[in-house]
């Protein structure tokens, strides 16, 4: 089987093939062979060898291949899983920054005129290190806000559209980005919102305005033509002359007055020579009809684009007004952009040119491809043309080189996009952003000596974590020593965070490398790159079980896709395909374009390659397996499951939707919002459409939507899903009894509808809680034990619950117990089982939650509260300090708040709490602190 193995994968060129340096590197064989035999360490280098020196014949292995216990494609190296440089700012005390970031917003809200914009967009940058896309996006939104501009309001709006493009029912670019606003679209999102002139910020949807109001009257047109008053001045142009009113075309600008009624000779003539002023006739009698009735005709685009010409030749800035606005209306495309932007920067059209832009916007990152798009953004004379017009700026190019580096950290496009956005940069934090992001993008690109460059300019201008870029640059050209001494000057000047640690352990080697890891992954246990080398340390010592076990434990709560490839890796190193190829579907769940061995395979190919050295499985053994796994809470399991299934049954939405329920499981919300997705498109049933639909909107905050979605497909056919939805969407509130009652029928009237078992037990187990909650213990008993009939393991904890409320606390911890043994993923279960138990067995399993998860935040609070019990104040401290020197929650912030208060230290309770309600600034319980706090520091001030 080996054999073979190598053979099919020896017909895919893996050797030109794996000459990238996506994440691991291949070593030769040979040099592991003969290693082992002598006892010393495999010679681990980034060449690549099938363990053969008979490579012309790739199909005929020799003999010798069978002996060798590791893979045909080598082992990875752990010289090629190096951590990035994040390109984000990151500050050394982040709580004093998000404190420090609420406080300027709080004091800015107070002034008249404050740009809280800018201040909003700022806070993007400070919260973009915790990386959640909750709060980015509130930030945007509060941003777009306070954008008193109309370049800012595009700009922003389309950033907001950019960010939820996956929440969209159909994300692919539509064929007009500015097209009118769907129902459920944000209002801050509408393109024509964006575009009115005002001095204060425009937050209402006008497409809806629009649809709303009644259209234009025909009387009142024709009315517009009575009493018309004759000519008494005549342009003349060419052979024609064309019939105006003196005093109405002296009223467009004071030029043209002069002209009209001063001193030069045109002001005695009836008749006055225009045909070198740049106008056609046709244009001419556009400007007399402006001038006479105050608006624009439905002139054609090039008669407006004559019009603009002449109103900006003449001062006319009513006339050039109209114009830029109408042909503003007119950019429908990112075609019609195209057509209409060098007119409007030739023009200094305001308007017209923030439509362009926000054509280009709306349609990235398809218009990042766009060269002639790319020319009016990325060279230095587009960004002077934009600037005359009023629309370069730093948000704009922050924006753009965003979107750039996602797509391709390493293009020419990234690095001047960076480059304006550098010469864009006004205030402190925006200089630091953009020069560290330019030394990350020359750091990707291999230019280390010009990364060192932008990463001392950004450190020089305050940024210290971009001294971190500066040493891994010195690194790569080759001064390691002096690498190691700058991140050692900067454990010592500030208070150590995990990032430090492990940069350090870069630059050394031994048990001062490990030593430095591990002090890394107990500052902050969320870093991936120690447990990757620490397993590919263990893999090199032929301790492949341990390898395993190490990168289980990044996999047990951060599930990412290099860990799942390294640890198929490792599978294959131990000849477990079926692990292996679990992983691999995993992983092309997550990602279904990732590229194993170097970035040169397609994930799939592998998958087939492995297909053939497992078991073949049919769709009746597919479901029994999901079966198997989804009872075993093994969410990773039951995802590769899936996919196999897609595989034979691709158009299968109800296995869509439940693989992106697993993907929220796994907390991988972009990827869940994907498979919601195509659950949707692929749905042939009008009546399933509508219910993946309504989850979509209620993922992504339309819940009333949802529920009207809910009830369009019951009306069509009932459904378990459809009333499972209406359930689900309507428990999503503080229920009374009646209420209560009603989503419970909703539950057995969808346990009614045909469906598998799989569903039945999350709507028994619904059903039971809601029964908790209206304090009817018997029924929800009979419900958790109905879910646990059908194998729905979670209903343990909900049964549980109900033991402990009847006073049972043995039976409800032997309940949990019984979950602890069943799950494969139950770091919650021994958080929950804490519950019924004295303090010293609850210590035991807290601590092995906070082991199996240590972003879980209840366990340090327990701690810390038990701490403060014992009036242990800074140890209690200390046990929140370490959760938010990683996860800056804000139950932990507000409780750390309070011990501080408690303990009379006013200053840290007010950062404390500034830096929560930074997170969440309407938290009731954080502001009562916060305000009692400030009362306390008025008097000592």
């Amino acid at each position: 089987m080996q054999n073979n193995f190598l053979t099919t994968i020896r017909s895919l060129k893996l050797i030109e093939g794996c000459k990238g340096t996506q994440v691991y590197a291949f070593n030769p064989s040979t040099s592991s062979a003969s290693s082992s035999s002598t006892g010393e360490k495999p010679n681990l280098r980034p060449s690549i060898s099938l363990r053969t020196k008979s490579l012309h014949h790739p199909h005929h292995p020799s003999p010798s291949l069978l002996l060798d216990s590791l893979l045909p494609c080598g082992l990875p190296n752990a010289d090629f899983v190096d951590p990035a440089i994040d390109p984000v700012l990151r500050p050394v005390d982040l709580i004093t920054a998000l404190a420090s970031s609420y406080r300027r917003l709080t004091a800015a809200s107070a002034q008249l005129g404050a740009d809280l914009c800018d201040l909003y967009l700022e806070q993007t940058a400070v919260l973009r290190p915790i990386a959640d896309t909750k709060l980015l996006r509130r930030a945007i939104r509060a941003a777009r806000v306070h954008a008193t501009d109309a370049h800012s309001r595009v700009v922003l709006s389309a950033w907001l559209r950019f960010e939820r493009r996956e929440d969209e029912l159909d994300p692919s670019p539509s064929p007009s980005p500015l097209s009118s606003c769907s129902p459920t679209s944000p209002s801050l999102e509408c393109p024509k919102a964006t575009l009115t002139i005002s001095s204060g910020p425009n937050n209402f949807c006008l497409c809806r305005l629009e649809d709303a109001e009644p259209g234009p009257s025909k009387e009142s047109d024709d009315h517009d033509d009575d009493g018309e008053e004759e000519g008494d001045v005549w342009f003349c142009i060419a052979d024609e002359e064309i019939s105006c009113v003196r005093s109405c075309i002296a009223a467009l600008s004071k030029p043209l007055s002069t002209l009209l009624y001063g001193g030069f000779a045109e002001a005695r003539r009836e008749r006055i020579s225009f045909s070198h002023n740049g106008i056609s006739s046709r244009g001419m009698r556009a400007v007399d009809v402006y001038s006479r009735k105050g608006k624009l005709d439905d002139f054609p685009p090039d008669v407006i684009l004559e019009l603009l010409v002449f109103s900006n030749k003449f001062c006319c800035e009513g006339l050039k007004a109209a114009c830029d606005a109408k042909l503003a209306s007119l950019v429908r495309s990112t075609e019609d952009a195209l057509l209409l932007i060098d007119h409007g920067l030739e023009e200094t059209a305001y308007l017209l040119v923030a439509a362009c832009l926000q054509a280009f916007l709306r349609d990235l990152p398809k218009s990042l491809a766009d060269q002639d798009v790319m020319r009016f953004l990325c060279s230095p004379e587009g960004r002077e043309r934009l600037s005359a017009a009023g629309h370069a700026s730093f948000v704009l190019y922050h924006f753009l080189s965003q979107v750039a580096m996602e797509e391709d950290i390493t293009s020419n496009t990234t690095v001047m996009l960076l480059e304006r956005m550098g010469e864009c940069a006004a205030t402190g934090w925006q200089k630091q952003l953009a020069l560290h992001q330019l030394g990350c993008v020359m750091l990707e690109r291999g230019e280390y000596k010009d990364a060192q460059k932008w990463f001392e300019e950004a450190a020089a201008e305050g940024h210290v974590y971009s001294l971190v870029g500066v040493a891994r640059a010195k690194f790569k050209r080759g001064h390691k020593y002096s690498a190691y001494k700058l991140m050692n000057s900067l454990i010592d000047e500030y208070e150590p965070a995990g990032w430090m640690y492990q940069e350090r352990s870069l630059y050394c080697i031994g048990k001062e490398k490990m030593a430095d890891l591990k002090l890394a992954t107990e500052l902050d246990p969320t870093l991936i790159y120690p447990y990757k080398y620490r397993a590919i340390a263990l893999l090199e010592d032929d301790k492949i079980g341990a390898a395993i076990t190490e990168i289980n434990k990044i996999l047990g709560f951060k599930v990412s896709t290099d860990c799942l490839e390294l640890r198929a890796w490792f599978y294959l190193a131990l000849d477990d395909y079926e692990g292996a190829l679990q992983d691999i579907r995993a992983l092309m769940t997550l990602d279904p374009n990732y590229m194993v061995f170097h970035g040169k395979v397609h994930g799939d190919h592998l998958i087939e390659l492995l297909r053939q050295h497992v078991q073949q499985w049919d769709m009746a053994d597919c479901w029994m397996q999901l079966y198997d796994r989804w009872s075993a809470v093994d969410d990773i399991g039951s995802l590769a499951v899936v996919h196999q299934m897609l595989a034979k049954e691709a158009g299968n939405s109800s296995l869509r939707f439940r693989q992106s329920l697993l993907l929220l499981r796994l907390n991988c919300q972009k990827a869940a919002m994907r498979s919601l997705r195509l659950a949707r498109n692929n749905s042939i049933h009008e009546h399933e459409r509508l219910v993946y639909e309504g989850w979509i909107l209620y993922d992504t905050g339309h819940r009333e939507e949802a529920l009207t979605k809910a009830e369009e497909s019951i009306a069509i056919q009932r459904s378990f899903e459809a009333f499972f939805l209406k359930a689900y969407a309507l428990a999503d509130s503080s229920l009374d009894h009646q209420s209560s009652s009603f989503v419970i029928q909703l539950l057995e009237q969808a346990n009614s509808c045909a469906s598998d078992n799989l569903r039945k037990g999350q709507a028994h187990n619904n059903m039971g809680s809601i029964y908790v909650d209206c304090d009817m213990l018997d029924e929800a008993a009979e419900c958790y034990l109905k879910a646990l009939g059908i194998k729905h393991t979670r209903a343990h904890q909900g049964l549980a619950r109900v033991y402990y409320l009847k006073n049972q606390k043995k039976s409800a911890y032997d309940e949990m117990t019984k979950l602890i043994e069943k799950a494969k993923n139950n770091a919650s279960a021994y958080e929950k089982r804490s519950e019924y138990c004295d303090r010293d067995m609850a210590r035991s399993d807290l601590n092995m939650a906070t082991r199996l998860d240590p972003m879980r935040t209840y366990p340090y609070r327990y701690r810390a509260a038990v701490l403060m019990d014992d009036h242990k104040e800074e140890e209690a401290i200390n046990e929140l300090s370490r959760a938010i020197a990683f996860k800056p929650d804000l139950q932990l912030l507000h409780l750390r708040a309070a011990f501080y208060d408690s303990m009379g230290d006013t200053a840290a309770t007010l950062r404390d709490c500034e830096a929560a309600l930074c997170l969440d600034s309407t938290h009731g319980d954080t502001l009562e602190l916060y305000n009692k706090a400030c009362g306390q520091a008025e008097p000592q001030s």
